[in-house]
């Protein structure tokens, strides 16, 4: 399978992302907090005329916010109708991967294993194969470590 992904650095692990989930990936600007809210939920944040829930995926895995100065770069995505804008550390690039995904093996840690999926292997390396989707539907309980 030659399948297209992103390849991502997020919490400090490098994460592939299947393209077909991924609308864009935006420099942010003005993130907007919404009081009340986890602390997985940056705040709000507009693209294109559109408002974007903007999610600190690393406070989901790490339990902490990610610090204001470091919040610069996030992916889009459409996930059931919302637009969200998912913040990672850095993007690095986006390349078929002709071997696909490969099963995980040995033990991942509890933070990320409602999100991961499988390994891709690019250039020797191994990325951990996330779904956007997860750290949605999966957000309303943060998976502190």
């Amino acid at each position: 399978m030659d399948q297209l992904y992103l390849l991502a650095t997020l919490a400090g692990t490098r994460i592939a992302v299947d393209a077909c989930e991924v609308e864009a990936v935006v420099r942010l600007t003005d993130i907007s907090p919404v009081p009340g809210m986890g602390v997985h939920v940056a705040g709000l944040s507009a693209l294109r005329s559109r408002v974007l829930t903007i999610i600190d995926v690393a406070a989901l895995i790490l339990g902490r916010p990610t610090p204001a100065e470091q919040r610069s770069l996030a992916i889009i995505a459409n996930i059931s109708g919302h637009s969200y804008g998912l913040m990672v550390d850095g993007v690095s690039d986006i390349c078929r991967v002709p071997e696909g995904e490969v099963p995980l093996r040995g033990q991942l840690g509890p933070a990320w294993t409602p999100y991961a999926r499988a390994l891709v292997e690019h250039e020797g390396d191994p990325w951990l194969l996330v779904s956007l989707a997860a750290f949605i539907e999966g957000g309303s309980v943060a998976q502190a470590a």
